[in-house]
């Protein structure tokens, strides 16, 4: 029988990956042309199985399952095993996960509470927006990067992804926390603040000036979507919800309602100039009052479908062969530094007012980049404004921030727990 070396699986009309640091295996895993059908349920299978593992192996060391998904991505991606890649398919898988869980969030969170702390928020996203892009900029301009360039990289540390945040203050039942309050307000108002910087930012980089009208109705969309969602979307949706779920004949109508705003609130927060994750989350808080514990539940069986691949995929966009030479290996952690402690320091100064336990906890739930840096970083290497070296160490600022997020967010909130869980044994 032959054996089924490379030359054999080319023969048999399997293109193979033969990288030095990848196993030589077929197509059917690593292909991404050709085949897809066939190749589909194998490579989600990889993904799915391998978060789901490394998420428990995780939860058993005392480490947040959410890391185990994470490094799951970087095993089987270009700097592990190399048995699958990111691609459009699991970019979409991606991105549905991280809007279910930020509709679920959503769905625990009242307008009302998120108001009482507004003015907090914003304090807290003014200033964790100011000082990463400040820090951001000087770091790259003095390590010799052009203006443009150093401005993208600047605007890159300044997105917040509240997906992981979020994920780890519902789990550990942290939601109804004052600072937990002030993360998720400060994080709608921080997308709105990101965004406005990457398009001036962008505006500067390729036409050398920024476009102040543009902008200025961007902002004026992206606020006043917000404001009404959170001013009339309660109401709408107490109105609406139950009369057309009285008036369905299908089986969890309800739910079918829910995810219908879900998906509609997502398209209209793109319109707007925001990032579907902040429509998932408006969609959820609007729902919160209105819909069963029926929808909940369901709600939360299909994050636990999707989140998965949200959270190997911030994996598998790791590629640390760029690292191999000191300087940008040194520079990369340079930027990773002072990522955490721009966002620490900003933001738990705009929440002092609450006190220094809770200004820390703000502080560190607001570190994440995740999707929404990345995001930044691919829009200028598109432009040809940020090199492959700027790309790979916002990948790599990214990754590391949304990866030890939650360790610093378990530690923050460990007194809270032990505090609570006191009063649960009192009761």
């Amino acid at each position: 029988m032959e054996e089924l070396s490379s030359a054999g699986w080319r023969r048999m009309g399997w293109p193979v990956h033969t990288g030095a640091n990848m196993l030589h295996l077929p197509a059917l895993i690593l292909a991404t042309e050709g085949n897809l059908e066939a190749m589909l349920p194998l490579r989600l299978f990889i993904v799915f199985a391998s978060s789901l593992l490394l998420a428990e192996c995780a939860e058993r060391l005392r480490v947040p399952g959410i890391v185990g998904g994470m490094a799951a991505g970087l095993l089987i991606g270009p700097s592990g095993l190399g048995l699958v890649q990111y691609d459009g398919v699991l970019h979409a898988l991606s991105e549905i996960g991280v809007m279910f869980l930020l509709f679920q969030v959503g769905l625990e969170v009242r307008p009302s509470e998120l108001l009482k702390v507004g003015r907090t928020a914003l304090l807290v996203a003014l200033l964790g927006v100011a000082l990463p892009f400040v820090m951001g900029w000087g770091i790259f301009a003095r390590a010799g990067f052009n203006t443009p360039a150093s401005m993208f990289m600047g605007a890159a540390m300044v997105a917040t992804s509240v997906g992981i945040t979020a994920q780890v203050l519902s789990v550990q039942g942290l939601l109804p926390h004052r600072a937990s309050q002030v993360i998720l307000a400060a994080a709608v108002i921080d997308d709105v603040l990101g965004l406005l910087v990457l398009a001036a930012v962008s505006s500067l980089g390729s036409s050398g000036y920024v476009d102040f009208i543009g902008i200025g109705v961007s902002a004026l969309a992206a606020i006043g979507f917000v404001v009404a969602v959170f001013r009339f979307g309660p109401t709408a949706a107490n109105r609406m919800v139950p009369k057309l779920t009285q008036r369905m004949r299908t089986s969890e109508g309800e739910f079918a309602i829910a995810l219908v705003f879900l998906l509609g609130m997502s398209a209209l927060a793109i319109r707007s100039g925001v990032a579907a994750i902040v429509g998932a989350f408006l969609a959820g808080m609007a729902l919160s009052e209105t819909v069963s514990k029926r929808v909940h539940l369901l709600s939360n069986g299909a994050s636990r479908l999707m989140i998965p691949f949200f959270l190997a995929g911030i994996g598998l966009q790791m590629d640390l062969s760029l690292f191999r030479d000191l300087p940008s290996l040194l520079l990369a952690l340079l930027v990773l530094l002072a990522a955490i402690i721009s966002k620490a320091i900003g933001c738990g100064l705009g929440a002092i007012s609450l006190g220094w336990g809770d200004a820390l906890r703000v502080g560190v739930g607001m570190v994440p980049r995740g999707e929404v840096g990345l995001v930044v970083a691919q829009v200028g290497l598109s432009a040809g404004i940020v090199s492959g070296q700027g790309y790979g160490i916002a990948v790599f600022m990214a990754v590391l921030t949304t990866a030890i997020a939650p360790l610093l967010l378990r530690l923050a909130f460990r007194n809270v727990r032990m505090v609570e869980h006191a009063k649960a044994e009192e009761i």
